[in-house]
């Protein structure tokens, strides 16, 4: 009975499985906040975009209003 078998060194399936799945979700979700990211970064530059074509508008339709106004006074 001197060989006893140590069970210190021991891991378990199921120990393996769920340290796994824990790494899987981890890079699912570095994954996701990176693509989160991206889509955060294109947002901001259609929102520029939006802009640059609001003032656009405005800065034609005030030089029409500006040339009619100029058109009328002799």
């Amino acid at each position: 009975m001197s060989e006893l078998i140590s069970l210190d060194g021991f891991d378990c399936a199921p120990a393996h499985r769920i340290a796994s799945n824990e790494r899987i979700n981890s890079l699912q979700f570095e994954a996701m906040s990176k693509r989160l990211d991206r889509v955060e970064e294109m947002m901001e530059r259609l929102e520029k975009r939006l802009w640059l074509i609001v003032f656009g508008v405005v800065g034609v339709i005030l030089a029409q209003a500006f040339q009619s106004v100029l058109a009328v006074t002799p």
